[in-house]
């Protein structure tokens, strides 16, 4: 087995978990960023959920590749189906990236899951400011991911308008 490249578009960027041989920003078409997922365990509950990213239908998005080694391919695929299959709304993809450097790899990810009843699609940005300043779950405050995201967003050049009107909205604790 060869290494292999992971593409992260939100939390994977600031917290990939995992060991990486090197890392470059990547642009994946097809899908893009969207605020699209109530967070059932993560940054909320199913009583109060939150909003976690998932990489939608259409467009493209800017993101981060980690290029992994083939030795912790098992290690790597397992810690990764545990923290982002929790509750099945992503499915598995090997997708195609363009690295930064002009270089194409294939990419393990994560796409939404449409037919999931945590896909929440394009919701208004006052709505989701709302369900963002107040949902908590296990891995922390929703407003921390994305204060978080948008901050490692912008340290590597990236902007998102969305996620930036939505951060623009939050107070620090």
């Amino acid at each position: 087995m060869s290494d292999f490249w992971v593409f992260g578009y939100g939390s994977l960027i600031w917290n990939p978990g995992f060991d990486w041989l090197e890392a470059h920003r990547a642009k994946i078409f097809g899908l893009h960023r969207s605020l699209c997922i109530y967070s059932w365990v993560h940054r909320g509950t199913p009583k109060t959920p939150g909003l976690v990213l998932g990489l939608d239908k259409g467009g493209s998005c800017l993101g981060m590749a980690f290029k992994v080694s083939s030795q912790n391919r098992q290690t790597v695929v397992s810690y990764l189906r545990e923290r982002e299959l929790v509750t099945n709304v992503y499915k598995e993809a090997w997708c195609r990236i363009k690295l930064q450097n002009g270089g194409v790899a294939t990419a393990l990810t994560y796409v939404v899951d449409r037919t999931s009843s945590q896909y929440c699609g394009q919701l208004s940005l006052r709505r989701q400011i709302e369900i963002v300043s107040s949902s908590k779950g296990k891995s922390g405050k929703n407003r921390e991911y994305i204060l978080n995201t948008v901050n490692h967003l912008r340290s590597i050049e990236i902007h998102d308008n969305n996620l930036e009107n939505i951060a623009a909205h939050l107070r620090p604790d």
